[in-house]
């Protein structure tokens, strides 16, 4: 198990430098509660300052990370240790894709702040969104533009899990007209991309060299 984490930490500390080719993604994500194609570019809702200030931040909370996996193995605690690697897995995809943001403004999420986590994968209540859940027309619209610009902000598969499982509870909510509106549809799916992406599900392309 050893030798599996090491080579495992070793390979995110390679992911968390500065975009150099390699493994690292190029496909597009919605910004700013928009979706676009995956193979068109997008503009973030935030600039190139705030971008690399986040991924400074990123990537320290990547380094924490593969300390968590370190400490997780010194102490024997297999469970531990499943999580941290699943979130340390998740923690790399989302510093490669900031990456990407920052390197040819693709793949950009539509927030750089990691919002608090209000929903549990076995809940039954609930979630406390920013958006007053409403599931008239406009209300659904900004409900499922949150719901996508959480899901690309996870950084743990717990925070995944759990988007998986609110959207699967509250798109059947709507009334059958709302549920089939477009632009809703358009965030709700752009919002599985990113999960998807995020677990490992969705390959991430290569960086395009010159």
């Amino acid at each position: 198990m050893k030798s599996i984490v090491l080579l495992l930490i070793l390979a995110s500390c390679k992911h968390g430098s500065a975009p150099a080719g390699g493994n690292q993604p190029t496909e597009v994500t919605p910004a700013g509660g928009h979706t676009s194609f995956a193979d068109e570019e997008s503009t973030p809702p935030y600039d190139k300052a705030a971008l690399r200030i986040a991924l400074i931040a990123e990537r320290e909370a990547q380094t924490k990370a593969e300390q968590t996996v370190v400490d997780a193995e010194a102490a024997g605690d297999e469970e531990r240790l499943r999580r941290a690697l699943a979130d340390l897995a998740v923690r790399r995809r989302f510093v490669a894709i900031l990456e990407v943001c920052d390197a040819e403004t693709r793949l950009c999420p539509p927030r750089l702040d990691e919002p608090n986590w209000p929903y549990l994968s076995d809940s039954d209540d609930d979630p406390k969104l920013e958006t007053p859940l409403r599931f008239d027309l406009d209300s659904w619209r900004k409900v499922a533009a949150e719901l996508h610009g959480r899901a690309c902000a996870c950084r743990s598969l717990a925070c995944i899990d759990g988007m998986d499982a609110m959207m699967l509870r509250l798109e059947t909510r709507p009334i059958e007209d709302v549920q089939a509106d477009e632009t809703a549809s358009a965030e709700l799916t752009a919002a599985r991309d990113c999960l998807m992406r995020l677990r490992g599900k969705k390959a991430l392309p290569k960086i395009a060299r010159e």
